[in-house]
């Protein structure tokens, strides 16, 4: 089966932060692809914008490399690279020094037909003069759009700073805040999986699911990023791209698949999280920071090894485990188990869906005892869903009860490969379409649920507990489910 292309309108997409990691690694590649499929053609134009003193060709050279890259080489055509690249342009521009700014109008059309979007791949302490900078150009015109990359803030003071400064340039419905993890087939099927098959939703409560798990692992480590020290795990990975799965897992129909209807109902599971304070917090939080491995076959550093000298001793967390609770109607009584983490067992994010089990078994024990059911949405690696229900072993000699899975593998179901998240979301900007992206209130919603785990973590003054790389997360992250009499679904499951 194969995917259908639908071009989008001329586009001029300033990217500021053009030599930057990210632009290199996700968004050039990213509109790479777009390009060879057709979506978009010559009529486009990519202006890069950086401090870095260099010209178009420059620009066009760094997109080439990337390309060589980070692209898979049986994608690789070297006259659609050729015409990709010559969609490059670039402006060097200083955004910290506001004697440094270069006129960029020239490399902008103001044809209405020409959608304006820029890119804001920088760090958030720019957006607010960036921003500032645009209006006073007139550069943000009423169709123009603004697009944001985490992190937006460090708690909500910090956001809400953050969005006021955008919101003097950009009207909400303008600003697209990214979360690259929406883009995702896999999160989009979510939404088709529950909304569109009259199997699930009717069982999609507390009557029928016993608890939901949502993992995030890394396999490698925060390296040395000054930023990570600063974030965390519980701000890195918790307040954005988990909370915005559990939003899409518990949320209500919306009435359509509109942006806002879509939107609001996430914005009322984030306002129905139980606060974690108090003994809830304790018993319901875990924190650890992993430490290294030195034998005769491998050596990995510890986070504590990887810090510069003035941050050693730090308290960073680097895996977080959260017990969390929705207090509405669908969801009371069911947990939600959460944890993130680097250096673990696998690189794998997942949503499992754990049903109750059957309210009573006709087969005796020799038969066999059923397993409850359990819908697992594999994120990455290896996009599918799997359904685990029981079958009869097949063949001869009576009854025997067995665990199977039903397997959608897209890698084997869909001929073409699958889109990067940010091949979507790049273009769903041109599109207009806010669908995969938070609204203020949702982020600032999110905050608020997270800034008090935050405070008393630092309160309590204790050091994240150690966990060895290669494994799941100190042993207490495995006491926090099964004293519930549940287990962490592990990939020694399939």
């Amino acid at each position: 089966m194969s995917s259908r292309v639908i071009p989008v309108r001329p586009f001029d997409y300033v990217v500021f932060g053009a030599t930057g990691d990210l632009t290199k690694r996700k968004l050039i590649p990213a509109l790479y692809y777009r390009f060879k499929a057709g979506q978009f053609d010559l009529r486009s134009r990519i202006i890069g914008i950086s401090r870095s003193p260099l010209d178009d060709k420059k620009m066009q050279e760094i997109a080439r490399v990337s390309i060589q890259k980070h692209v898979d080489e049986i994608y690789h055509d070297a006259d659609v690279i050729d015409q990709f690249v010559s969609c490059f342009s670039y402006v060097s521009n200083d955004v910290t020094n506001k004697e440094g700014w270069t006129e960029i109008s020239e490399k902008l059309r103001d044809d209405k037909e020409v959608v304006r979007a820029f890119y804001l791949a920088v760090a958030p302490n720019l957006f607010a003069p960036i921003c500032e900078y645009l209006k006073g150009k007139n550069y943000c015109r009423d169709d123009a759009r603004v697009v944001l990359e985490k992190p937006l803030g460090h708690d909500l003071a910090s956001s809400v700073q953050i969005n006021d400064a955008v919101g003097e340039a950009f009207s909400e419905d303008q600003i697209y805040r990214i979360d690259h993890y929406l883009g995702k087939e896999t999160v989009q099927n979510l939404l088709a999986l529950r909304f569109a098959n009259a199997m699930f939703e009717p069982i999609w409560n507390a009557a029928h699911i016993d608890h939901v798990q949502i993992s995030v692992a890394e396999s490698v480590g925060a390296g040395t990023r000054g930023y990570y020290d600063e974030a965390g795990a519980l701000r890195d990975m918790i307040q954005n791209h988990i909370l915005q799965l559990l939003c899409l897992v518990a949320m209500e129909p919306p009435a359509s698949n509109k942006p806002n209807a879509l939107r609001d109902e996430k914005l009322k599971v984030l306002r129905s999280l139980k606060p974690l304070v108090g003994d809830d917090l304790k018993k319901n939080t875990v924190r650890g920071q992993y430490r290294g491995v030195r034998a005769e076959t491998v050596e990995v550093a510890s986070y504590q090894d990887e810090l510069p000298d003035n941050l050693k001793g730090s308290h960073t967390e680097t895996f977080v485990a959260i017990k969390a609770e929705i207090e509405n109607w669908r969801w009371s009584g069911v947990p939600f188990y959460i944890r993130t983490g680097k250096r673990l067992a696998a690189r794998m994010s997942e949503i499992v869906i754990q049903f109750r089990k059957v309210p009573h078994s006709i087969f005796s024990k020799d038969q066999g005892r059923p397993s409850a059911n359990k819908l697992v949405i594999r994120l990455q690696p290896d996009e599918g869903v799997k359904l685990f229900m029981m079958i009869k072993d097949p063949g001869p000699g009576g009854m025997r009860l067995r665990e199977v899975h039903l397997n959608l593998s897209f890698a084997d179901t869909f001929e073409d490969r699958v889109p990067e998240a940010y091949e979507r979301l790049l273009l769903d900007v041109i599109r207009g379409d806010q669908t995969l992206f938070m609204r203020r209130d949702e982020l600032e919603e999110a905050w608020k649920w997270i800034d008090p785990i935050r405070a008393a973590w630092d309160e309590m003054r204790e050091a994240p507990q150690p966990y060895t790389v290669g494994t799941w997360g100190p042993t207490s992250s495995v006491a926090l489910i099964e004293r519930d009499g549940r287990t962490w679904h592990e990939e020694s499951d399939y």
